[in-house]
């Protein structure tokens, strides 16, 4: 292939690039694999009748899609021997990207669709494909991808935001909550916790992090407790606030060099849930 053929693949293909990436990342939970599936997707452009394609993005989605669908087998394989808790790859923004309503909560409930559910309701529910678009990308007939994305819907219906938080409130939310809990004013953090309120880590066996989730208020506040002796004794520095996931929170650099994120999810003003991202592996892409 020569220089000015491949240059002009991607004149073509970067334009599309961060697109694919949404979509691989929704479909993987994964920065670095969505990245990985989207650089074959590229080779594949460069080799493909590219003439012949009137609609690149759909082409390429496509593409994506079936890369994806593939690795989420052994991706399945590899989260049955993960050390602890397993949340998502932190996705990392500064504003609220619209019709793309997949926050971490979402994520999670989204785990525990087969893959072809996955597929249906994140091309058609999240991405606005057609059904019958979504035929012909996941190789089903259009009746079948309408009962896979219903089957997913009624999965995870209870991920969904049940209202939208205005992005400055909840970054205001962050805020106090890094101060609250890195200076150990438990009175503070715990004015800002639902009474249900739960806490996750995920240190992938990498980094110390709790192996079980903490739910209620005691529990989690026992944690912050225990978290803000070390806070003081050893330091933690906030990188940036920002949205993880979509969800308001923050980036740290914590006492051993390494990054941390924490996501927030906020209800009704007060913090229902905490997720903190400790594995190394799945923060080097923030580097």
């Amino acid at each position: 292939m020569t220089g000015a053929i491949a240059n002009d693949a991607a004149v073509a293909f970067d334009p599309l690039r961060p697109r694919l990436v949404r979509v691989a990342y929704r479909m993987l939970g994964s920065v670095v694999d969505a990245e990985d599936v989207v650089q074959e997707a590229f080779i594949r452009w460069m080799s493909a009748d590219r003439a012949a394609i009137r609609d690149p993005e759909a082409f390429l989605r496509r593409v994506v899609t079936r890369l994806c669908l593939d690795q989420m087998k052994s991706a399945r394989a590899r989260r049955e021997t993960y050390v602890g808790p397993w949340l998502p790859e932190p996705f990392v923004t500064d504003e609220q990207e619209e019709a793309e309503d997949v926050t971490l909560p979402l994520m999670l409930a989204l785990e525990r669709l087969s893959p072809l559910e996955r597929a249906a309701f994140l091309l058609h529910d999240v991405f606005g494909m057609s059904f019958d678009e979504v035929s012909a990308t996941i190789d089903r007939d259009a009746a079948a991808c309408r009962q896979l994305a219903a089957r997913a819907r009624e999965h995870v219906r209870d991920g969904r935001p049940r209202y939208q938080l205005e992005q400055t409130e909840g970054l205001r939310i962050a805020d106090a909550f890094f101060a609250a809990s890195r200076s150990g004013d438990m009175t503070a953090l715990g004015a800002m916790l639902a009474e249900g309120v739960s806490f996750h880590s995920d240190g992938g066996g990498k980094r110390p992090a709790a192996v079980r989730p903490a739910i209620g208020v005691r529990q989690v506040m026992q944690v912050h407790k225990a978290l803000a002796v070390l806070f003081g004794k050893y330091g933690s520095t906030l990188v940036r606030t920002c949205l993880v996931n979509g969800l308001p929170g923050f980036v740290t650099r914590e006492a051993d060099g390494e990054l941390q994120t924490t996501a927030l999810d906020i209800e009704d003003g007060r913090i229902a849930a905490i997720y903190v991202m400790r594995n190394p592996d799945k923060l080097r892409h923030l580097n």
